[in-house]
């Protein structure tokens, strides 16, 4: 029987790797629970979300240096301001489509079937789009047209179905919107602070009756992997696409995606 402490390592890994690259976190963790026993239970359902602020964190401190002045500066200087209400913008279509439509959602569309065939046609949407010959217009996911900052907003929305991947459907939006591949990146980190933070509280208040001290112990476990994982992903991540686009997760997407239709006609 593997220990708790290990499965929350594993899943505290799979969260920091997947959260800001285009391949979808919940997807992964999904298949993980269904083919390796990993995640099984309310508990651990909750344990998913819960770890995701440990990414969040990761993305704070790489950026803390820009979120800061951008902080300080939102009610004195209008580019900042402008920034903050875009961010909140682009927040507020996932509030209400996740109000109206959060709960039927998770009972149809959170099932390994539809993981599956949303990471294959994801991968075929990145590969579609990273050889597109766009012309970046915007180049500084701080200085986005407040309408650009909608349209990816709605866009986000598609991540709600498991296996889509939000900083996927975002980084796609932002560049068929005109950003280059780096701020697109960017704003993707960015706008998972007030999504992935408004999850986090609502799961762990929802779930506050099972956060037992041995349970608090277990996501603190995967808390911490979770950001050290991230730190190293995202910086590694932006240079590379930068440099190489998004073929590599776009492949990556469609080989996990066939495998698990595969196992999953198999019976296994």
């Amino acid at each position: 029987m593997m220990t708790d402490t290990l499965r929350a390592v594993i899943l505290g890994i799979i969260e920091g790797v997947t959260e800001f690259l285009p391949v979808s976190s919940t997807g992964h963790l999904l298949l993980a629970e269904r083919f390796f026993g990993l995640g099984e239970g309310a508990f651990w359902d909750s344990f998913t979300v819960l770890i995701q602020l440990g990414a969040i964190l990761a993305i704070v401190g790489l950026y803390f240096g820009k979120l800061w002045r951008v902080a300080l500066g939102m009610f004195s200087n209008a580019d900042d301001r402008r920034f903050v209400i875009g961010v909140l913008v682009a927040f507020l279509p996932a509030v209400v489509v996740g109000l109206i439509a959060g709960k039927y959602i998770k009972s149809v569309l959170f099932n390994p079937w539809v993981v599956c065939f949303s990471l294959i046609v994801g991968g075929a949407i990145l590969l579609w789009v990273d050889q597109l010959e766009l012309k970046p217009r915007e180049h500084d996911a701080t200085r986005y047209p407040l309408l650009m900052y909608l349209w990816i907003g709605i866009a986000q929305c598609v991540a709600m179905i498991p296996g889509v991947s939000r900083s996927g459907a975002s980084i796609v939006a932002a560049m068929l919107l005109g950003s280059d591949k780096r701020a697109a990146a960017e704003f993707s980190f960015f706008l998972a602070i007030p999504t992935m933070i408004g999850a986090f509280a609502y799961d762990f208040y929802k779930n506050r009756a099972e956060m037992t001290t041995d349970n608090l112990w277990i996501v603190a476990i995967g808390f911490v992997v979770s950001l050290v994982t991230a730190v190293v992903v995202v910086k590694t991540f932006l240079s590379y696409v930068t440099r190489h686009g998004f073929t590599l997760f776009a492949w990556w997407r469609v080989i996990v995606g066939t495998l698990g239709l595969i196992a999953l006609a198999l019976g296994m």
